[in-house]
């Protein structure tokens, strides 16, 4: 599990440091590093995935595109060149990449200096380097009609989506692995949720999101997949709607389900990394799928989440006062929260972390920090 990371001198990030707990939300403000924190981890995954190797870091790759080490380094930075230190359980890491040249700062990717980073060979064991990973971008796939097939990235690489996070393939991977069980911390289990398979959990985390749901995969061969729906009614003899395409019910349910099943099919120990999960949810979906990443990350499941909801932030406090009052929740020393700001002489990121107190209190929130409600309230109320 990743600890701590430092990152210096990429984009906005001049000197970032952050401490990395099961849970781990990213917030603040657009256009001030929060994405940029993430696209480090992606290229770094990338790099290692592609070549077992990270001599060469790929600026346009798969998962993220970012263009040339010009885009890449921190434009008021001393060097031509961008650091990132992992502190993991077991071994601390750095990298330091580095473009020595005036050509070199206009290619597609930016080569590491391995005299002044330290690597590992077992770094293979870090979920970010392995297939207990799975990262869920913000400009995931809606609805679509059909969905893609890949037999090696679903089969051997486990991989929910390659290209920049839309989770292309999560239909694929939700079929190939629907009787996988799920771990038993996060198993919604009641009088209609009995079983205990993904599939089964993916229904029933859905149901608690939109009531009387029902998901149906039809694999169409070479086409790839198809994704229905259907909702449980007392007006239909079978006690059921018909079958629905994906396409013809709310986005948001097709648009959460990618996170479902990279959670509920994840073990202890992965690393999952997701944007923007409140996209497209009514509040009340939010706090039920806040309490899914809070009962996964309580439970062992490595998460990073970036957000601009206070309803993921007040679900996570919910989460951390059940956990002290004995019911399932998590324990708030599993979280960290982290205020992204931006420092406006140096034009760089400033993270201020947020200290969660007993009963789910946030006593001394910084300025800017989801407080849009308060001074809303304070205008409509003349105070």
């Amino acid at each position: 599990m990743i600890r701590k990371v430092k990152i210096q001198n990429f984009k906005s990030h001049k000197n970032t440091i952050l401490d990395l707990k099961n849970l781990t939300v990213l917030c603040g403000n657009n256009g001030v590093g929060k994405s940029s924190a993430i696209q480090l981890f992606l290229l770094l995954r990338e790099a290692y995935i592609k070549d077992k190797s990270f001599d060469i870091l790929d600026l346009k790759s798969n998962p993220v595109k970012i263009g040339t080490p010009n885009d890449a380094i921190y434009q008021f930075s001393q060097n031509d060149s961008f650091q990132i230190d992992l502190s993991t359980t077991d071994e601390e890491l750095s990298f330091l990449y580095e473009a020595k040249s005036a050509e070199e700062k206009v290619k597609t990717f930016i080569s590491l200096n391995k005299e002044k980073s330290k690597t590992s060979i077992t770094i293979f064991s870090e979920s970010l380097f392995n297939t207990n990973f799975q990262y869920i971008g913000a400009s995931r796939f809606g609805p679509q009609e059909k969905y893609e097939k890949d037999d090696k990235i679903v089969g051997v690489h486990k991989q929910i989506s390659v290209l920049e996070g839309k989770a292309e393939y999560f239909v694929h991977f939700l079929d190939k692995y629907k009787d996988e069980e799920v771990i038993q911390e996060i198993c919604k289990l009641d009088e209609i949720s009995k079983y205990t398979d993904l599939a089964a959990q993916v229904i029933a985390w859905e149901k608690s999101i939109s009531a009387g749901i029902n998901i149906e995969i039809e694999d169409i061969g070479k086409l790839g997949f198809l994704l229905k729906y259907n909702f449980e009614t007392e007006a239909s003899p079978t006690k059921k709607t018909k079958n629905f395409e994906a396409t013809n019910v709310g986005f948001g349910l097709s648009y959460v389900m990618p996170i479902l099943v990279a959670i509920l099919s994840a073990q202890k120990g992965a690393l999952i990394i997701i944007e923007n999960p409140e996209a497209h949810l009514h509040p009340n979906g939010i706090a039920k799928l806040t309490e899914l990443i809070c009962l996964a990350a309580q439970a062992g499941i490595q998460i990073i989440l970036e957000t601009h909801s206070d309803h993921i932030i007040n679900g996570i406090l919910v989460q951390s006062k059940k956990f002290e009052q004995g019911e399932k929740g998590i324990d708030r020393h599993n979280i960290s929260i982290y205020h992204f700001d931006r420092d406006e002489n140096e034009h760089c990121t400033k993270p201020t972390k947020i200290e969660i107190e007993e009963e789910g209190l946030i006593r001394y929130p910084p300025k800017g920090f989801f407080d849009q409600f308060s001074i809303d309230r304070r205008f409509l109320l003349d105070f």
